[in-house]
């Protein structure tokens, strides 16, 4: 397995972010492309052909490209959006896209019907060029979502990407079965940590301090032959880059134990 960090994370520019991912011993990283320098109508080739010019200088690549509008798939322009998305990151030569599909409704058939529709139509473009769009696990247990991904009835373009957090604080599930659930969707994971409070909200904390069972979660992604990244995700504190640096030593700790 690869380490990975969302370079947005670092909470800065573009190129210092690399540099920063680099210097940790990062081997690749993933970026949003949805908003300012990156958002599609902006990539034009000079421009592509800077951001492979950073990353090639700095040793790194892309493990994905996180396409989330935040919309779900159940809005009118996803479709549209996402294709473009897909086509920008594969000229990156990146061939994942991430993105949360939005809840999978139990008790409303229309917007179901919507969602697989529109799944199936950015499946079947990311499929033509060889890329997967990999939905984030988070609002739904791994169960729901695997009945949803099995019912599109596709055999290539759609994945899952594993975010242990999402599944611990949102969902109340845990990482280690969903691994065994999700096994044949699986593409790109994101390391993150986080709690569910009795309360009913949850918090995301530094690795290590949450409620993912990391040793078993590991073990378990290695048993199903899992050998993609582990991109790290810092979505909350006031030293983002400290807290990416222990997120780094602890994953080279544990998955040294797993040799």
């Amino acid at each position: 397995m690869k380490i990975g960090i969302i370079s947005d994370s670092f909470r800065l520019p573009f190129a210092e972010s690399v540099k920063r991912a680099a210097a940790l011993g990062a081997n690749g990283i993933q970026k949003y492309m949805t908003y300012g320098e990156f958002a599609t109508e902006n990539l034009t080739p000079s421009k592509i052909a800077e951001i492979k010019d950073i990353m090639s200088s700095n040793g790194l690549v892309f493990s994905a490209i996180c396409g989330d509008f935040g919309w779900g798939f159940a809005h009118p322009q996803i479709v549209d959006k996402t294709k473009a998305v897909l086509e920008k990151a594969k000229e990156l030569g990146c061939g994942i896209v991430t993105s949360h599909i939005g809840k999978v409704p139990e008790d409303d058939p229309a917007k179901l019907n919507t969602m697989a529709e529109n799944a199936v139509k950015i499946a079947e473009y990311a499929a033509g060029i060889g890329s997967y769009i990999a939905s984030e696990t988070g609002p739904e247990k791994a169960p729901a979502l695997k009945k949803f991904l099995d019912s599109l009835g596709l055999k290539a373009g759609i994945a899952v990407n594993l975010d242990p957090a999402n599944l611990v604080m949102v969902a109340g599930d845990d990482p280690v079965q969903a691994v065994s659930v999700l096994k044949d969707y699986i593409v790109h994971t994101h390391a993150k940590d986080g709690i569910k409070k009795p309360d009913g909200s949850w918090q995301e904390v530094p690795l290590g301090k949450g409620g993912v069972d990391w040793p078993n979660y590991l073990k378990a992604l290695k048993d199903i032959g899992y050998d993609g990244y582990l991109t790290i995700e810092r979505e909350v504190g006031e030293d983002p880059a400290a807290d990416i640096k222990l997120a780094v030593d602890f994953l080279k700790d544990h998955l040294s134990r797993l040799q």
